[in-house]
């Protein structure tokens, strides 16, 4: 059985669908006086001539937006890479804050909406190169008519994408799961959604995912699941993996010595001969040592009996916690599929895996992954797929 948790909110399904009853997430409503906002097809729009202004009417319909301030030396303002002004066509920034918890919203003015899209896409593709491969996928990024605004937290996205505003994602990983509208942006390689993900988990809830047992623990799906990843050959999941930060685009290998390979510093999990562990094909990612150490190793394997690697592999595990209750901190760590697996210690690399339906193999006695998370039951007892890392102390 494949079994997970929700990621769900229940806040968030009384008001999914856009109706009248559901505006003013804060519970306030605009200020008297204040000019009624207005929609057309596939954007925010809102009466007035200032944009900022129009920005704020608009928002105050969905989440509060008050003490709108243009001020560039406003406090709440961030100090970030973006936006600012004259990046990506931006002529203007303001913000404001939510009224019920006082949260703040950065708001910018491009004068050419596509290139702006297309600078932010350029940046998610640069920070995906420079390693952190899991950027862009909780994006708080939000296209309106004319403006985009950068809610603190994803509980005020989540307010405003009931009205017509979008999420802009540009990570090659993000997904809309079924339920959520999905439009095509100005640029190509990004999306445009309603569907708020959060790295806690209480974004928009994700109805593919099957609902947890009333006791609690993982309990059998009332239809469907997310499956997890599978790949005909070490071919194919190298082609699965290859937007993933793993470094199997610039060094991969398949040659018994150097998948044997291994340093101080990357440790993989499965050791000695592959076939004991279940696995039929293995792979490396990563540069051996040549003119310098060995570095961003992870190993790729296919996989003919899971039952077998996730026994190994728990064994493995329990191993490593025996003496002081720690991790080592080289130690990779095992992400299974279907009949795949990936063996890495690259954080980043993990997260883009687990957007592509991986699972870690966890078993550390007492586990339990928080609501939001993905929970499945392993193929060995006392161990659980997931895709919630805890912060372990490691060595």
């Amino acid at each position: 059985m494949r079994i997970q948790r929700i990621l769900a909110t229940t806040a968030a399904l009384t008001c999914l669908a856009v109706l009248p009853a559901c505006k003013g997430g804060d519970g306030q409503a605009a200020p008297p006086g204040t000019p009624a906002a207005t929609t057309s097809t596939g954007a925010a729009e809102a009466a007035g001539d200032d944009p900022l202004v129009k920005a704020q009417q608009y928002m105050r319909e969905w989440a509060g937006c008050e003490n709108l301030s243009s001020n560039a030396d406003d406090p709440r303002i961030p100090s970030g890479d973006f936006p600012k002004v004259g990046q990506w066509s931006v002529k203007e920034i303001g913000v404001c804050s939510t009224t019920a918890d006082k949260s703040d919203i950065v708001i910018a003015v491009p004068k050419d909406m596509k290139e702006f899209q297309a600078g932010y896409k350029q940046y998610v593709m640069d920070k995906i190169a420079g390693g952190d491969g899991a950027y862009g996928l909780f994006s708080n990024v939000l296209i309106g008519k004319g403006f985009v605004a950068f809610p603190t937290l994803p509980k005020t996205s989540m307010a405003l994408v009931r009205s017509e505003m979008r999420v802009l994602v540009c990570n090659p990983s993000g997904r809309t799961p079924d339920g959520y509208k999905y439009e095509k942006p100005l640029v190509e390689g990004c999306g445009l959604t309603d569907f708020v993900s959060a790295k806690d988990g209480k974004g928009s809830p994700n109805f593919e995912t099957p609902q947890e047992g009333p006791d609690g623990k993982p309990g059998q799906p009332a239809t469907g699941s997310l499956g997890l990843a599978r790949a005909g050959s070490i071919a194919e999941l190298r082609t699965l993996v290859n937007n993933s930060p793993l470094a199997c685009k610039e060094h991969f290998s398949t040659d018994p010595e150097a998948v044997a390979i291994e340093s101080i510093d990357y440790q993989p999990v499965v050791k000695g001969n592959a076939l004991d562990w279940g696995v039929t094909g293995r792979a490396l990612c990563g540069q051996p040592a040549g003119e310098r150490r060995a570095h961003d190793l992870s190993w790729l394997d296919t996989v003919g009996d899971m039952k077998k690697l996730q026994t190994k592999a728990k064994t493995a595990q329990q191993a490593d916690l025996k003496d002081d209750g720690r991790l080592r901190a080289t130690a990779s760590k095992l992400l299974v599929g279907e009949n795949v697996a990936v063996e890495t210690n690259n954080a980043s690399a993990r997260f883009v895996l687990y957007q592509l339906q991986f699972l870690y193999l966890n078993c550390v006695p007492g586990f339990s992954a928080p609501t939001g998370y993905r929970l499945e039951k392993a193929q060995v007892e006392g161990c659980v797929l997931t895709n919630y890392e805890p912060e372990h102390p490691v060595r």
